[in-house]
């Protein structure tokens, strides 16, 4: 018998990916005190990679531990711009801010991944994508905040590369599925080689 799957986020985007791929799943979206957890890690001197598998990991085994049964997948992404972890803008005046100091500039973009069963830890990937935005006009972004601002707010960096964020780029080093916020190729294989689906 297959084991069940449970993505313990709220993403639309994370639950599409999957559902794309013909993956049966439940989603019980994990309340996890983000904030917190980053600013206690930062204190610590934890690294941008660190924290995102950190958040994973307690978002996958929050669920885990009340559905011991499933697979629960956990996910977190983090942006790392020049060692400073950037969280998602409060307002248009944030984000303007954010991308003038971004623009011209190169960020690393992680998406960390962590499956747990019964509570404990069993598989975790954090990818890695390099990006480099374009020395964009003033009037340019302001336009793209003002357009785009309703659907980026809960964007980490204030961009879609599905929408017209990808307008903001110069060069884009890694995996399209991981910039939207999961790993889906190693995913995948993982659950493969676990039975969850068919290979």
């Amino acid at each position: 018998m297959r084991p069940s799957v449970i993505l313990a986020s709220n993403s639309d985007i994370r639950r599409s990916l999957l559902s794309s791929a013909c993956v049966k799943f439940d989603v019980i979206p994990a309340r996890v005190d983000e904030d917190v957890v980053k600013e206690s890690m930062l204190a610590d001197g934890a690294s941008p990679r660190d924290i995102a598998d950190a958040l994973a990991e307690l978002k996958a085994r929050k669920i885990s531990e009340k559905h011991p049964e499933a697979m629960v997948i956990g996910c977190d992404q983090l942006l790392d711009f020049e060692g400073s972890v950037i969280n998602k803008s409060c307002s248009k005046e944030e984000l303007q801010a954010q991308l003038f100091e971004m623009r011209g500039k190169r960020h690393d973009l992680l998406s960390a991944v962590v499956i747990c069963e019964a509570g404990k830890p069993v598989w975790r990937h954090c990818g890695k994508v390099r990006m480099t935005m374009r020395t964009i006009t003033d009037s340019y972004l302001d336009d793209y905040i003002e357009r785009n601002w309703d659907s980026v707010r809960d964007s980490v960096g204030g961009y879609k590369l599905e929408e017209e964020g990808v307008r903001l780029f110069a060069n884009i080093n890694g995996d399209y599925f991981t910039v939207l916020g999961l790993p889906l190729v190693e995913l995948l294989f993982y659950l493969g080689l676990r039975g969850v689906i068919d290979q």
